[in-house]
């Protein structure tokens, strides 16, 4: 009597999706689609974090200001509004100039593979 199964370790499914195809990630079509949903999710992520926190940086210089208002501190109210621009500035431009060199990364790998 012998046992009609084959072993677990061996595939038993030799179509294009089986783990034999690109070690186990599916067919290039399908691995173009999800690479291209991560991208969207992470682009969108990013985008998000980035205006959330321009927008904290945005709330605590109008507390600070509405704080310092009946005090009159005119060099105290130019440094928060020269801190809240330096920051908010520093944060999108380092998000857009990591988009763009990524970009760049990723067209310039997908022009190698063609």
């Amino acid at each position: 009597m012998t046992d009609s199964s084959p072993p677990s370790s061996q595939p038993t499914d030799q179509s294009p999706n089986s783990s034999g195809d690109q070690a186990g990630r599916g067919s290039p079509q399908r691995v173009v689609e999800v690479d291209g949903a991560v991208q969207r999710t992470r682009a969108v992520t990013g985008l998000l974090v980035v205006v959330l926190s321009d927008a904290a940086i945005v709330v605590a210089s109008i507390v600070g200001l509405v704080a310092l208002r009946s005090k009159s501190a005119d060099s105290q109210v130019v440094a928060i509004l020269t801190s809240a621009f330096t920051a908010i500035t520093s944060i999108t431009t380092a998000y857009f100039g990591i988009r763009a060199a990524t970009n760049t990364a990723q067209s310039s790998i997908s022009g190698r593979r063609d």
